[in-house]
């Protein structure tokens, strides 16, 4: 990108928003390995997905089970997905993320905040931050390609 390391000290940055899963999954190109690719000595299960809306934000609950036999710990991802935009965005943006860790047969329920933030972008007609009411798409899973439960909140 650019002409690094610049001219006269200045660089120009030109790679935009499509960085890394957001242009895989946006452009669908498989990786050798998706963002969030982790491996372990044990099996996770996710179960009853709750996205709770509030005033410009949202509140995600997920029950994570260990099923394995042994010890281990899981991140869990939260993702969003605006379906109707004014522009073009990601075909999902990582929003929250708890690493939680679990004995065999242990479950907890794993509660993430998505504050307004999550939802809004950067409209650069606009030259601010916008938060457009809609509808979003929550996805939570293992990583970007392992999503494992979804749901939706309107804003």
């Amino acid at each position: 990108m650019g002409d690094y390391p610049g001219k006269n000290g200045k660089e120009v940055y030109k790679e935009g928003i499509y960085v890394g899963y957001r242009y895989y999954d946006s452009y669908n190109v498989a990786p050798e390995f998706c963002f969030g690719h982790g491996l372990s000595y044990t099996t996770f299960k996710y179960d009853n997905l709750q996205v709770i809306p509030g005033n410009k934000q949202a509140t995600v609950k997920v029950k994570l089970t260990n099923t394995g036999d042994m010890t281990g710990g899981e991140v869990v991802e939260v993702y969003v997905h605006q379906e109707k935009s004014e522009l073009k965005r990601p075909e999902k943006e990582l929003k929250a993320f708890s690493k939680v860790f679990l004995k065999p047969g242990e479950s907890k329920e794993v509660e993430l905040t998505l504050p307004s933030s999550a939802f809004e972008y950067y409209n650069d007609q606009k030259h601010q931050w916008v938060l457009e009411p809609g509808k979003f798409d929550i996805l939570v899973g293992s990583s970007s390609r392992d999503i494992r439960q979804t749901g939706t909140v309107t804003l």
